[in-house]
């Protein structure tokens, strides 16, 4: 197949994409004023509880089955390759660099968690549906590409707020000790000036001092560790609290993830899945119902996302380079190295022989950081005009950077 008509086929998706986006964009502008931040929150709500949800439970119950599951083990292994190399690459990036220290954990975060999810639940059925397609029929493309992807969305979810999350976590942390330990130093720096003639009045009164005397001849005093008195079981209960609040578990389980488990029982269980998937099942307007509300996710999520990226454009002073290296690891340095895992796991048989499947973990390596890093930032109030920036200029970059990958994608698996 021509490269120019991979081309035209890899293009159209992303020229959609862009169309849409500046919709968004211009729905969001102040005098027109319909996607304000109050509509986009209540909107981004319904799509994150119910939509997203609802697409990943529809098509992973479709497509799933045992013997699906044995192929596309490697899918959780490609997905955390693509963190593993982004974080080396978003290291080289701060080490070359060199950001303030609260932005530290956002160069590796973009570096490292790429949108995995809403970008590619919108190209890969735009894909699917073009003439010059290498996938074969539209309509089973779509099916099993949007299986993948669903897959993809929850496995990254997973990673996102497993790894993202801590790292801009301590990243945030660290920098809010180093402003604290500076004030604390310049606090005692002025203390110590103060000469022992100025202070006039005693630290206790007289009163004050016999009585806390008395009661330390007359009662020895006996302190007990709160953690010796605490029991085997209380002891795990406040470890295992402890890890929670740190790992952010509630996070973890987003309905995303959440619709893959549910998609994931109702395909792997014969009797749930006679019963609800096919034409002839009994149950089948539930499975029709939970497409119908997946469906509004994809239109949904691309306004949103040009909506958001509007506020890149008011923000200011953000450090040039930084966001230039942020653009090379993602759409230069991590899609070589990609090609090159994906095509060695192909080489040795670890990946079986479905040029879609391979489109899909090539693709995993070629995306835009993904968008809920800004909603890490905006948790720890640190970074978020810098993540906006980023944000916009990365996606920008990608309408360029995914046109290309994808048509070079599509020539080595076709």
């Amino acid at each position: 197949m021509g490269l120019l008509t991979l081309f035209v086929a890899s293009s159209m998706p992303v020229l959609k994409v862009l169309l849409v986006t500046a919709v968004g964009s211009f729905l969001a502008l102040d005098y027109v004023n319909i996607l304000t931040e109050d509509a986009r929150k209540h909107i981004n709500t319904i799509v994150f509880y119910v939509c997203n949800p609802a697409l990943i439970t529809g098509n992973l119950a479709k497509t799933i089955t045992y013997d699906s599951m044995v192929k596309l083990w490697f899918m959780p292994v490609n997905v955390f390759l693509t963190f593993l190399i982004g974080s080396f690459l978003g290291w080289l990036v701060n080490l070359v660099t060199r950001p303030p220290p609260h932005l530290r954990g956002l160069v590796i975060g973009c570096c490292a968690g790429g949108n995995l999810g809403n970008i590619l639940i919108i190209i890969v059925p735009a894909v699917c549906k073009e003439k010059g397609s290498p996938f074969g029929d539209p309509s089973v493309c779509s099916t099993y590409g949007l299986a993948y992807v669903s897959l993809s969305m929850a496995i990254g979810a997973i990673f996102l707020w497993v790894y993202v999350y801590n790292i801009v976590r301590i990243s945030a942390e660290a920098s809010s000790i180093d402003v604290s330990g500076s004030s604390v130093s310049e606090y005692t720096s002025e203390t110590s000036t103060v000469k022992p003639e100025s202070i006039t009045e005693p630290l206790l009164s007289s009163k004050e001092y016999n009585t806390y005397g008395d009661s330390a001849d007359s009662l020895p005093c006996t302190r007990f560790d709160e953690t010796e008195q605490l029991g085997l079981t209380d002891k795990l209960k406040q470890t295992v609290g402890k890890f929670s609040s740190k790992l952010n578990v509630k996070r973890l389980f987003a309905p995303s993830t959440n619709g893959a488990i549910v998609g994931f029982i109702v395909g792997l269980v014969p009797v749930l899945r006679n019963s609800m998937i096919g034409d002839e099942a009994p149950l089948r307007v539930i499975e029709d119902s939970t497409m119908m509300m997946g469906d509004a996710a994809v239109p949904v999520l691309t306004l949103i996302i040009g909506a958001n990226l509007l506020k890149g454009l008011r923000a200011s002073g953000v450090q040039k380079s930084m966001v230039i290296g942020i653009i090379f690891a993602r759409y230069i340095a991590l899609p070589m190295i990609g090609t090159v895992v994906v095509r060695a796991a192909v080489r040795f048989n670890l990946v079986h022989a479905d040029p879609l499947f391979q489109f899909v973990l090539l693709l995993q390596f070629a995306v835009p950081p993904a968008m809920n890093i800004g909603t890490i930032t905006q948790l720890f109030g640190k970074g978020e005009s810098e993540c906006s920036v980023i944000m916009l200029w990365t996606y920008v970059c990608a309408s360029l950077s995914l046109t290309l990958w994808s048509t070079y994608f599509m020539w080595l698996v076709a």
